[in-house]
């Protein structure tokens, strides 16, 4: 599979982990919007599009999500999420992402090398203004 666009939106500059967006085309067939770069502590990386995991309001029986306080349906307090749920990895789930490391490590290289090809690209915008 090959990566055939790679579009980056940088964010302000006063974000402080977040430094972009990425929308990601395959083979000409394929998007995957809403892709992160983050600054983390070894540096950036690439994050994949998640949503919060949804639990059921033992009231009222509509979905909630993981860790919120009340329902917001019937406003009821929910009990706290257990122990173990309270890792991002749990609390989030990723729509779409690699299985291999090897597609991983392409990706977030490709990804990379955008973000900072349009991070230069908006510094000399800036300078010449």
């Amino acid at each position: 599979m090959e990566i055939t666009e790679v579009r980056v939106s940088l964010r302000p500059q006063n974000s402080k982990r977040l430094k972009a967006y990425a929308t990601v085309t395959f083979d000409n067939s394929f998007v995957v919007r809403n892709i992160k770069v983050v600054e983390g502590n070894q540096g950036l990386f690439v994050a994949m599009p998640a949503r919060k995991m949804k639990q059921f309001c033992p009231r009222c029986g509509k979905k909630v999500e993981v860790g919120s306080k009340y329902c917001n349906w019937c406003g009821v307090q929910l009990p706290p999420p257990p122990k173990d749920m309270a890792t991002r990895q749990i609390i989030h789930q990723d729509l779409a992402h690699p299985i291999s490391q090897e597609f991983r490590d392409y990706l977030q290289s490709k990804i990379l090398d955008a973000y900072y090809r349009e991070k230069e690209s908006s510094e000399k915008k800036d300078s010449s203004q």
